[in-house]
């Protein structure tokens, strides 16, 4: 396991910022570094919990950048989530009011945007054109997924003569925005990378909660409530509901915690067998025999070590995943009709309903304030760094940091154990490894 000394939490700067900042603030944090305790559930890199020292986001006396001469970027990447207004529309206000920065580019696609051959022409952003935009879903600027050559981004951010580049999207973006600061640092660019992590599957290193989240996961219990409903109008009604989740079950999880009628939640860091003693299957008949209907909720990476996966993978890397839906519906039709057990199960899949919705108030509050920070970061020569929140304080962390892993959900932590014992699922045979003892 990593010990806390091999942590690096130092940011990156283009320089020593020389100029006074115009911002009417008393309370400033040029100098201010935030000691956070950092335990297991965060990151798995640690089994016990270690104190870590992150640098305050927050607005700074001294900037790098005269705000006057300065031009901001914005792309978003990946796919769709909660929120993604409610960011661009943070830093386009916080951009020209507070620091009246001229010029802010919104990139359309993507990274894609960037690439000339791609043909996507950049759109300006101004309070005018945003002042809206965070009543809807989805992204002003389009987005797209899969790589891009940073060599040839990085030659669109010199020839557009940006100073800053806002890249919002989650742990494949942050990986890019790595690359871009990577090749802006080997030209001697005077150029600063801020990332704004998002993914509603939660699974950002680092990132406790990233917003969108806490939008997907009340959306995903208006999905569980119709399967219970679906459930019980019907005798041995079974209602299966599959989340977005496919590395990381924290939607699952969560929202099993939300809507109590979840009788089986099923995720990616918890293999499960089917049959036999402690089998998924056993377990549901039981649960229909005793109160005649069950809800199942399932990540959509669950239950991959069960099914035959060809290798390939999407535009952006990740191996495509078998259809634990199509496999649980065929198992459990397979099992039932060989005990002549009489069921009906309905399936509800909310995945692009979940990703597509405008933000719940307390993201919407949350986007506002990372849109704010890092602006603050960025006007300071703040770079390769995202802003994240952590116990409620807003700090910088470095892009190394945030992507050297995934975060998954910890099965030994409370959130999984409030979990199991909401459903009464208990432990599922395969759930935990032989080796270790859930506490």
């Amino acid at each position: 396991m990593t010990q806390p000394g091999a942590i690096d939490t130092s940011i990156r700067t283009l320089g020593t910022p020389k100029l006074t900042s115009r911002l009417p603030y008393r309370t400033w944090v040029d100098d201010v570094r935030l000691p956070i305790q950092v335990d297991r559930e965060l990151c798995d890199e640690f089994t016990e919990p270690v104190c870590l020292d992150f640098e305050a986001a927050g607005p700074r006396k001294k900037l790098y950048f005269d705000p006057s001469r300065a031009k901001c970027a914005i792309v978003t990447c990946g796919g769709l989530c909660p929120g993604l207004n409610d960011v661009i529309r943070a830093i386009v206000m916080e951009a020209h009011h507070a620091y009246h920065v001229p010029s802010i580019m919104g990139i359309r696609y993507g990274l894609e945007g960037f690439i000339p051959a791609c043909g996507h022409q950049p759109m300006e952003l101004t309070p005018e054109r945003v002042a809206d935009i965070h009543r809807f879903g989805g992204t002003i600027l389009g987005s797209s997924r899969g790589p891009q050559s940073a060599e040839e981004i990085v030659d669109s951010l010199e020839r557009s003569n940006v100073s800053i580049l806002f890249v919002i999207g989650g742990d494949g973006s942050m990986k890019a925005a790595l690359s871009i600061s990577r090749e802006v640092q080997a030209r001697n660019l005077k150029i600063a990378v801020i990332g704004i992590p998002k993914t509603i599957d939660n699974d950002i290193n680092f990132i406790p909660q990233s917003f969108g989240f806490e939008t997907a996961v009340y959306k995903a219990t208006e999905a569980i409530e119709c399967a219970h409903t679906e459930a019980k109008g019907m005798p041995n009604g079974i209602g299966l509901v599959k989340l977005m989740g496919r590395e990381s079950g924290f939607i699952a999880a969560q929202a099993t915690l939300a809507m109590k009628e979840v009788n089986f939640v099923l995720v990616p860091e918890a293999p499960f067998t089917l049959e036999g003693e402690g089998g998924l299957l056993p377990a549901l008949e039981e649960r229909l025999k005793s109160r005649h209907h069950a809800v199942i909720v399932a990540a959509e990476g669950a239950g991959q070590h069960l099914l035959d996966r060809s290798g390939a993978t999407d535009a952006s890397g990740n191996l495509l995943l078998g259809d634990v839906a199509d496999l649980l519906r065929s198992e459990i039709k397979r099992y039932m009709d060989a005990r002549g057990i009489p069921h009906a199960l309905k399936y509800i899949d909310p995945s692009y309903i979940i990703r597509s919705v405008p933000a719940t108030a307390n993201d919407k509050v949350y986007c506002g304030f990372l849109g704010q920070y890092a602006v603050h970061a960025a006007m300071a020569g703040r770079t390769d760094m995202v802003v994240g929140k952590i116990q409620d304080r807003y700090v910088h962390l470095p892009l190394e940091l945030v992507t050297r892993r995934r975060r998954k959900l910890n099965i030994y932590s409370d959130l999984w154990r409030a979990a199991l014992e909401s459903t009464g699922q208990g432990m599922l045979a395969g759930m935990l490894p032989q080796q270790e003892t859930h506490g």
